[in-house]
């Protein structure tokens, strides 16, 4: 019977970390998708990064947003397709360098909040996506800013996506609060 039960925890323990894997993989896939999806807007086009990076936070919970992120750069640093425009070394030492940085950065601090129950009511839960928006644009703008100087950086860096900021803020939020109802929905029964 022991080793039964070894044998029982070893394939449960297999199972959680392919399920993992695959997690992990498929937010990659669903972040390189968002990457090359260009919406046409006001004043820039936008892509949906940013919304699937908060997203990413929310549903995955820290540790496996920031392993999420990390391959996923890791994966345009080998010369993958999975940014805007451009991959490579070189290309994550470039003017997106720290918004790619930033990326990281949000989905653990988004996905700490949400695991730590923040995101209980809907100005709770704009205000953690907000600070993940945050902290993309301030890793990013510092960056650029490094590279063209901070006036620049903000002028071109910053200013012309808030608008598209806004409305993926609006995104990530209606996809959360609607994923709560159903699940809500499907524990009334």
């Amino acid at each position: 019977m022991p080793s039964s039960f070894s044998a029982l925890i070893g394939t449960s323990q297999r199972s959680d970390f392919l399920s993992k894997v695959l997690l992990v993989l498929a937010g990659t896939a669903v972040l390189a998708l968002a990457a090359h999806v260009k919406v046409p807007f006001w004043p820039v086009p936008m892509t949906m990064q940013t919304v699937v990076v908060l997203l990413i936070g929310a549903a995955y919970g820290p540790t496996l947003a920031a392993a999420t992120l990390i391959t996923y750069l890791v994966e345009g640093a080998l010369g993958l397709p999975v940014f805007t425009a451009g991959a490579g070394a070189l290309y994550m030492v470039g003017p997106t360098g720290g918004y790619l940085v930033g990326f990281l950065a949000a989905a653990t601090a988004v996905g700490f909040l949400f695991s730590r129950g923040y995101a209980k009511s809907l100005p709770a839960t704009i205000a953690i996506f907000l600070l993940g928006d945050v902290l993309v644009f301030a890793f990013g703008v510092a960056w650029l800013g490094n590279l063209i100087g901070f006036e620049k950086a903000i002028a071109g860096g910053l200013l012309p996506f808030l608008p598209a900021e806004a409305l993926k803020i609006a995104l990530a939020t209606a996809a959360v609060t609607l994923v709560k109802r159903a699940g809500r929905k499907q524990i009334d029964g």
